[in-house]
């Protein structure tokens, strides 16, 4: 008799708690909120270069996504911050740009998420200057470049993302300074970025456990053709193109 009353006083204050919730309405087995895409933007040396970053990200945030603007050193705190968002749900996708030694930042950035089993969607340096190889947590580099061929982007092992590079080096209006202001670029990027989003609103969220990013299967982005593997298929990934050979895909815009 002791133990039926006891029984009838727990399943009676189980009830009471489940109306507390829904009474503020968190309803038993309501769907938690999904992870936002997060755009960081890094911008070169000293704080009065690189505002094209602070204009593309207002151009962002007019889109419903959010950006935020950084200094290129700080690229490992926001890592940090990244990754632990990520695994807590919080954020996703991850996209990185940034402009010259921002751009060589956000680089670093993605390889070193990658080492903590973190994916990133996007990754867009403008004008970097250094050469890099793309770590295999990438799913897309948009490289663009005022350099030309001096500095070189190619994907590293297990890379099998996809890799455009769009040199302006022809375009008299642009040079290292000002490539992070351009119109038109700032137009690709915008679309990029969008695509990105898009999918994966479209798309339940996967792989938010922390698994190693090289398990990771991100959708990859429309693209005007060259190479693209879709990360989702099961085909055999394109043979890694042997050193000093050209990137995965190279495209000009026109003047």
């Amino acid at each position: 008799m002791r133990r039926s009353g006891l029984l009838t006083a727990v399943f009676a204050l189980a009830v009471g708690i489940v109306g507390i919730a829904v009474a503020f309405g968190a309803s038993p087995g309501a769907a938690q909120p999904q992870p936002r895409a997060h755009v960081y933007l890094l911008r070169g040396l000293l704080k009065i270069f690189s505002l094209g970053m602070d204009s593309l990200a207002e151009e962002l945030k007019g889109r419903d996504v959010d950006a935020t603007v950084h200094g290129y050193s700080e690229w490992q705190t926001l890592a940090d911050q990244a990754a632990a968002d990520y695994k807590a749900r919080k954020e996703a996708p991850i996209i990185l740009i940034g402009h010259s030694l921002g751009a060589d930042s956000v680089m670093e950035m993605a390889a070193y998420l990658g080492r903590k089993g973190v994916p990133v969607a996007l990754v867009v340096p403008f004008d970097g200057t250094k050469s890099f190889e793309v770590s295999n947590n990438v799913a897309r580099v948009l490289n663009l470049t005022h350099s030309g061929t001096y500095f070189s982007m190619r994907g590293g092992p297990g890379f099998h993302g996809t890799l455009a590079t769009v040199d302006v080096s022809s375009d008299p209006t642009i040079d290292h300074i000002n490539i992070d202001k351009s119109p038109r670029l700032h137009e690709r990027v915008v679309a990029e970025v969008l695509a990105v989003v898009g999918n994966h609103k479209s798309a339940p969220v996967k792989n938010r456990n922390g698994a190693d990013a090289r398990t990771a299967k991100p959708a990859t982005l429309p693209e005007q053709g060259g190479s693209r593997q879709n990360a989702d298929n099961h085909a055999p990934p394109p043979p890694k193109p042997p050193a000093g050979t050209q990137p995965l895909h190279t495209e000009d815009i026109q003047n």
